[in-house]
C-alpha cells in the first residue's frame, strides 16, 4: 500500500494527457526504453531528450511540468511533451537530479 502525493499524481496526469495527444499525432519512432519518457526542450528550436520516469517525483521537475501545462495545456506542438525552458536550464536541472 503506497501513499500517493497529489503533486506526483498531477504530474502523471500531465504525462498521460501528452501521451494521449501524441497517439493522435503522426507516428513517431518508438525508441524510448521502458521506464523513460521523451520530452522536447527549448525556446525556439526544440530538442528531444529521453529522461527517466523517476524525475516525476522530483519537485524541480514537477515545476517544469507545471510550466509546460500553463503554456501548452495538453496540446503539445511537437507531438510529445514540450517543456518551455532554455535547453541549458533543463540540462542543469537534470544533471542535479542524476546526482540525487
Amino acid at each position: 500500500m503506497g501513499i500517493r502525493l497529489p503533486v506526483v499524481t498531477h504530474a502523471k496526469q500531465i504525462i498521460r494527457g501528452s501521451l494521449f495527444i501524441q497517439k493522435k499525432a503522426a507516428p513517431v519512432a518508438m525508441d524510448v526504453p521502458k521506464g523513460y519518457f521523451a520530452v522536447y526542450v527549448g525556446d525556439s528550436q526544440k530538442r528531444r531528450y529521453v529522461v527517466p520516469i523517476s524525475y516525476l517525483s522530483q519537485p524541480s521537475f514537477q515545476d517544469l511540468l507545471s510550466q509546460a501545462e500553463e503554456e501548452f495545456g495538453f496540446n503539445h506542438p511537437m507531438g510529445g511533451l514540450t517543456i518551455p525552458c532554455e535547453e541549458e536550464v533543463f540540462l542543469n536541472l537534470t544533471s542535479h537530479l542524476n546526482k540525487s
